[in-house]
């Protein structure tokens, strides 16, 4: 198969129509076997990596930070192709794991950015993400309590003008091809490409959210947002964290699965708020569709991402090669029309399940 390219928004980087996540490179993923998915990745046009500086997940340890980055950097040096990839990585928004807390600023930004290509061994990187708005965010599962009275709108615009400009003097030294967001709102992906625009800096040319057929918050005032700014999504957890493959189903928890390795840990195993009773009927329903029509329920759920009115690249991972391979047979159907039709049904019967 030959793998679809796309350019990310309005910039001019040109990815993979799929993206490979790392967040467990380093942890649930030993080094060897994630090196094996960068290669096996990279044979079938896979392209687009995508990390962070907090990563490997699962759990977030202070000690972790910047592991998975050091495992493609090791990669790269080993002769990975610098050339042929391209890496994406995020600057961590306020967390007591990292810099005590306090909220990431411009000069915060250069830094990080620099102490991330030092990890990943390169001298550029194509996307550089912010994970978390500063003001706060409604991702994972914070909507059920999300209060945005106590934003100051003018510091909010000072603090993307700040960061903004040290996006432009990063994009002006080389060190960035591109930028953009993750986990934020359509206000605030507005506001900066608003900002960006008055300030000649960085337009942001992707926004990472959730987004599966389990999670569609984005297909309203986002997307809107996104086609009118040319803005691509990068849709991370697109089989729901796992509960689209059906292996949670019935009560069962895989050993070595993320709900196992979380309770390992003393976390609750249930997949940051995801892992309800409702998502479990509905990832059933979608099994039994994509089953009728003689798919595979994970081919149909990454298939599906590709059909929407919108820009979108949807980043999987794998926690080993054997994971990494199934996707792959995937890649490349078309879902057909009356697929497509049961899949808007099942919609409307099972809308937002957590």
């Amino acid at each position: 198969m030959k793998m679809k390219r796309v350019r990310l928004g309005g910039s001019d980087v040109e990815v993979s129509e799929i993206c490979l996540g790392t967040m467990t490179f380093g942890n649930q993923t030993a080094e060897p076997d994630a090196h094996a998915q960068m290669d096996r990745a990279v044979e079938i046009g896979l392209s687009f990596f995508d990390c962070a500086e907090m990563y490997p997940v699962n759990p977030v340890r202070r000690e972790t930070f910047g592991g998975s980055e050091e495992v493609i950097g090791r990669w790269l040096a080993r002769g990975g192709s610098r050339d042929r990839v391209q890496i994406a990585t995020k600057i961590t928004g306020p967390t007591q794991l990292i810099r005590d807390g306090a909220p990431f600023d411009g000069k915060t930004v250069l830094d990080c950015i620099d102490r991330s290509l030092s990890r990943l061994q390169s001298d550029y990187i194509d996307l550089y993400q912010l994970h978390w708005p500063v003001r706060g965010s409604y991702a994972f599962r914070q909507n059920w309590t999300y209060d945005p009275s106590a934003q100051s709108r003018q510091e909010t615009l000072d603090h993307m003008a700040d960061v903004l400009e040290a996006l432009k003097t990063a994009r002006k030294a080389g060190k960035i091809r591109a930028a953009g967001l993750s986990n934020e709102s359509a206000w605030g992906l507005t506001k900066w490409c608003d900002v960006a625009t008055a300030l000649d800096a960085p337009r942001m040319a992707a926004i990472q959210n959730e987004y599966s057929l389990l999670y569609r918050a984005y297909d309203t005032d986002l997307a809107e947002v996104a086609v009118n700014e040319d803005v691509t999504l990068l849709s991370y957890s697109p089989l729901a964290a796992g509960i689209l493959t059906g292996k949670y189903a019935n009560g069962n928890i895989p050993d070595k699965s993320r709900v196992a390795v979380d309770k390992s840990v003393g976390g609750m195993g249930n997949l940051g708020g995801r892992l309800t009773a409702r998502a479990l009927t509905a990832a059933d329903a979608y099994a039994d569709l994509a089953g009728q029509h003689g798919w595979d329920p994970v081919h149909m759920a990454i298939a599906w991402q590709l059909t929407r009115p919108f820009k979108v690249v949807p980043i999987v991972g794998a926690t080993d090669t054997a994971q990494l391979q199934h996707l792959i047979d995937g890649f490349g159907r078309e879902l057909p029309d009356e697929l497509l039709r049961g899949i808007n049904k099942l919609h409307r019967q099972h809308p937002m399940p957590y």
